[in-house]
């Protein structure tokens, strides 16, 4: 493929568009991104994406009209099966369909990071805490020596999680601490994540303090 074969429509601070980045960068695929504001979305988006959100990726055909492909896991895994490059799934079927499984609970997980990060009152802050670190214990429990989830391999899970865990290298660290303390495998998991190049350039450079505006013009307690 060229450059222009692969277009990724993206909002700079859309976490799920930031999974098909990644999974863009690990496989070292040449795309084109272009950000829209969501705010305002404009007729040539809603007229290709059938749920009006990003990621929406525009695949080249030769002969024919591109191909449009929505929600992020489906982009991710058609960039995983197309392109070169070693499998970010396992080959073992019952292992990739636990780990497609954890890639379900990410979702949850990211919901409930989200309504943390966005609470506006320490009640809730609290309630929201608490079902978030349920979430990431269990994670806890399922991981092994590291650094990633599958070991030394990077894969899909790390590729959908790490958007979410990058929220918490942005944010106060005293609040971080509250939410990964007593955690040492998350927190492992999710510095090595914040290491990975295809991670850190998955997102624009003043992402962080595009994201800390993001909470302040919501409210949010931990924007201060």
């Amino acid at each position: 493929m060229t450059d222009t074969d692969l277009t990724l429509i993206s909002h700079p601070l859309c976490p799920f568009v930031q999974r098909a980045a990644i999974v863009l960068l690990e496989k070292g695929v040449p795309f084109r991104r272009v950000n829209i504001d969501l705010s305002a979305k404009p007729d040539w988006f809603l007229a290709l994406s059938p749920t009006g959100k990003v990621p929406v990726l525009k695949v080249r055909q030769a002969g024919a009209e591109d191909a449009v492909l929505f929600e992020s896991v489906v982009i991710c895994e058609y960039l995983d099966e197309t392109q070169g490059g070693a499998s970010m799934y396992p080959y073992d079927a019952l292992a990739r369909a636990r780990h497609r499984a954890w890639i379900a609970f990410a979702n949850q997980t990211q919901t409930e990071g989200w309504q943390f990060l966005h609470t506006v009152d320490t009640a809730t802050a609290d309630t929201r805490r608490t079902a978030l670190r349920d979430k990431l214990r269990k994670l806890e429990a399922e991981f092994g020596d590291g650094p990633y989830f599958a070991g030394h391999t990077f894969g899909m899970v790390d590729a959908v999680f790490a958007p979410f865990l990058r929220y918490f290298g942005i944010i106060d660290p005293a609040v971080s601490r509250t939410v990964f303390d007593g955690l040492p495998r998350v927190s492992a998991w999710r510095a090595a994540l914040e290491a990975r190049p295809s991670v850190r350039n998955a997102v624009v450079d003043d992402y962080a303090d595009r994201f800390r505006d993001h909470l302040r013009q919501h409210g949010a307690l931990i924007a201060g």
